[in-house]
């Protein structure tokens, strides 16, 4: 049965909104970057549940960061990630209890942003024919892996022995052999404009010292 375009994993989308999302010459604008991330967990959403420990929480990640946008009380101070963490930070709101600090969900989906982009960058180098079990395992190591606890870990390292190989999985996700040949042809781009929304983030978590936010 032929994916509807809806329930496709678009690259373009991907590419064009993280495009979008660059502002000024070091920040990035919250929800153009949201809606990047929207579509790539549509991808994760698309390969089944061997990605449900990851794509579940990513989504409500984002859900919070869309109610602070969402609101007329505090759209405006979260609009761009650097105006972000200056008003937690200057309100003393990072640490203050009962409160949801869109700086630390943030760090979240940056993380996962990093594993993403590590996984789709080594899905562009297989053969048709490669498993994706060993590099998507080899990404997750690297990144993720870090932030979880060994239960989620071994979980997620089991399952990733259950993914198909490249042609598969990337039919799964994109549909028909045409639009496979599309979105492989724009994977590059949209990699180079991935990494420039994740170090722009990165060097801001830097900046104001709240890599370490627990």
């Amino acid at each position: 049965m032929a994916l509807e375009n809806n329930e496709k994993f678009q690259l373009k989308v991907v590419q064009d909104s993280f495009v979008a999302a660059l502002h000024e010459d070091d920040d990035v604008e919250l929800k153009s970057y949201l809606n990047s991330y929207e579509e790539l967990n549509k991808f994760f959403t698309l390969i089944g549940t061997v990605f449900g420990f990851v794509s579940k929480d990513l989504k409500s990640k984002m859900d919070v960061l869309s109610e602070f946008l969402a609101s007329d009380k505090t759209s405006d101070n979260f609009r761009t990630v650097k105006k972000m963490m200056e008003y937690e930070r200057d309100g003393q709101l990072l640490h203050k209890k009962g409160y949801t600090s869109g700086s630390r969900t943030l760090l979240r989906l940056h993380r996962g942003l990093d594993f993403i982009r590590a996984f789709l960058r080594s899905v562009a180098e297989l053969k048709d024919d490669d498993n994706t079990g060993p590099v998507c395992r080899e990404a997750y190591d690297k990144t993720l892996a870090k932030f979880h606890p060994f239960v989620i870990r071994k979980g997620a390292q089991i399952a990733m022995y259950t993914l198909p190989n490249k042609e598969q999985l990337l039919k799964k996700v994109c549909g028909s052999e045409e639009e496979v040949k599309q979105a492989m042809e724009i994977l590059p781009k949209t990699l180079d404009s991935t990494a420039i929304v994740y170090e722009r983030i990165d060097a801001l978590y830097t900046q104001y010292d709240l890599h370490a936010l627990p």
